[in-house]
């Protein structure tokens, strides 16, 4: 093969020393046609055999590579890069069209074989590397007629994708279940892997997590109004799961549904959609004002000299003013002030018989 290469190579750059020879006159000495011939042909001959040996080196270690990656290739992913050859392919042949109005036939040659080659294995590559993205248009053409009749259809919008946290809370499967989230659902294959990691953990708290994230999953899976998908997109070069996850996100333009506050800053920071499974339980909660009353039990002491802290049936904090002498006790209070945060939300308060300032 290398043989083969450098042979052509040669004969390529014997053909332009012979186009070269008939167009561009030397000075003299050597302005004679043959002795510039001759001069042209050592170049191009040599010129050919050094850049022959090399390309051809590196053609067939890229052949190498290619198959052993054909070998590997499923059989979808093969035919994605039959496409993307077909269409670099054709881009290549309207690109080298200009280079034929000229008169150097070297360089048209020379232009073509490039275009060719570099056109060909760029559209492989982003066929490949864009496979994901193809699979989903695919997808979505494919079902769109049946989501758009069907009475449970898989509504639109953009994708969601499912953070590790958020699977093991559990409440995804209850919100799905009342129909408030509709379309498609992506699990990615990494956060699959450190799911399946939590399961066999050796920690019997961390292991029932991870099992009843998978779980969870499946039920997911088997909701009619939700279409749970497993993305095999990985980034290597990125060593925790939150940053492969706003990475993919950002490439495919989906959103993120998580209840875990950082990943919440870290999308945001970097344009990513969040949707926060929190903040949809903390807008969903009973409005508190200043000046209300309300009934609370008092379980432990505040971090702040007499008080005392209770928590609502939905798992709100209530700080007291004064309730450190009635913990353990249920108290009438008067709200105070109520803070909010995507974090949670907190009340604070004072014993009923004192008076709000």
């Amino acid at each position: 093969m290398l043989q083969v290469i450098r042979a052509i190579f040669i004969i390529t750059g014997a053909i332009g020393a012979y186009e070269l020879s008939n167009t561009v006159q030397l000075p003299p000495p050597f302005s004679h046609k043959i002795v510039a011939f001759i001069i042209y042909f050592i170049l191009g001959v040599g010129i050919g055999y050094v850049l022959g040996g090399v390309a051809g080196r590196r053609l067939i270690k890229a052949l190498n590579w290619f198959e052993n990656k054909i070998h590997k290739l499923p059989m979808s992913d093969l035919l994605l890069a039959l496409i993307g050859l077909l269409v670099g392919l054709v881009v290549a042949w309207l690109v080298s069209i200009p280079f034929g109005y000229l008169e150097i036939p070297f360089l048209q040659f020379s232009v073509a074989i490039f275009a060719f080659f570099a056109l060909g294995y760029l559209g492989i590559k982003i066929s490949l590397k864009r496979r994901d993205d193809l699979r989903s248009i695919s997808h979505m053409l494919a079902t769109s007629k049946a989501r758009g009749s069907a009475a449970g259809h898989f509504g639109g919008g953009l994708q969601k994708l499912l953070d590790t946290s958020v699977i093991i809370d559990g409440r995804i499967a209850d919100v799905a279940k009342t129909g408030f989230i509709e379309g498609t659902i992506v699990v990615p294959r990494f956060v699959l892997r450190e799911l399946q990691t939590i399961a066999d953990s050796e920690d019997s708290l961390k292991r029932n997590r991870g099992r009843r994230g998978l779980d969870i999953l499946r039920s997911l899976q088997n909701e009619p109004k939700l279409h749970l998908e497993i993305l095999e997109r990985d980034y290597p070069e990125l060593a925790d799961v939150d940053s492969k996850l706003v990475k993919l996100a950002s490439d495919i333009g989906a959103m993120v549904l998580t209840n875990d506050y950082n990943l919440n800053k870290i999308a945001e920071l970097q344009g990513v959609r969040v949707l926060n499974l929190n903040e949809l339980a903390n807008s969903l909660k009973p409005v508190v004002l200043p000046g209300e009353e309300m009934f609370v039990g008092l379980v432990r002491e505040g971090k702040e000299i007499g008080q005392g802290v209770g928590y609502l049936d939905d798992g709100t904090m209530v700080v007291v003013d004064g309730g450190k002498i009635h913990v353990g006790e249920e108290v009438e209070i008067l709200v105070t002030s109520v803070l909010q945060t995507p974090a949670g939300r907190m009340i604070f308060g004072k014993m009923k018989e004192q008076k709000v300032t």
